[in-house]
């Protein structure tokens, strides 16, 4: 993992280095292809994953096979703490693409958790994220239509490239329906209209923000 990767930042999530390093002589370091599947949703496994590299979403998914992204996490991040209570787990985790993970085994996170306190107190500034994190994911999908919610998400993962914002990474109209909870054919309406008012394009497989859309429709 990187030296970047190992700070803390603004969400709480990723491990300052100091509990990076001593995490990292715990459990044992595993690789996932593209796609793989971590975690199901049920299981009753009890591990603590920390990404060294590569991505992963959490996903709930239905019988029919349509699912919501809960989160996504990254180097420095980490994921399967919700397992600490016994409970089976509550989401899906895949890789979105190759990623090693250190997975620590239910039993050795719980003397970890013993040896070094402040684990503990990341833990909870995390917890407290995902909580307002999912409250805004709640109320976005109760109150907000789907072209805003779509709007607010492209704003989410792009990045400033000169007058233009850039997505950080490579989403289909699948991937961002998956996201705002709506038909990928609701999704392909917004960004034709989006793309037809001048406001978003394609480059490299990238969608690229040419200029701030209307927060409504």
């Amino acid at each position: 993992m990187t030296a970047d990767a190992a700070e803390d930042d603004d969400t709480g999530n990723r491990l300052p280095r100091d509990l990076f390093e001593a995490v990292a002589s715990h459990g044992q370091v595993r690789s996932f292809a593209a796609n793989a599947i971590l975690i199901n949703e049920g299981d009753s496994t009890n591990s603590l994953y920390v990404v060294l590299t590569g991505r992963v979403k959490a996903y709930a998914s239905s019988e029919d096979g349509r699912e919501v992204v809960l989160a996504e996490y990254g180097p420095g991040e980490y994921f399967g703490e919700l397992s600490l209570d016994g409970s089976r787990r509550s989401a899906s985790i895949q890789a979105l693409e190759p990623c090693t993970c250190r997975v620590v085994q239910g039993q050795e996170l719980q003397a970890f958790l013993t040896e070094h306190p402040q684990f503990g107190a990341h833990l909870t500034r995390k917890l407290i994220h995902m909580v307002r994190r999912l409250t805004d994911q709640v109320r976005s999908l109760a109150l907000q239509d789907v072209y805003s919610r779509v709007v607010a998400l492209l704003d989410e993962f792009s990045e400033p490239a000169g007058t233009e914002r850039v997505l950080r990474h490579k989403l289909t109209q699948q991937d961002i329906a998956d996201r705002v909870g709506a038909s990928r054919e609701m999704v392909n309406r917004v960004m034709k209209e989006l793309a037809a008012g001048g406001y978003v394009t394609q480059r490299e497989g990238r969608i690229v923000l040419l200029r701030k859309p209307p927060s409504a429709w």
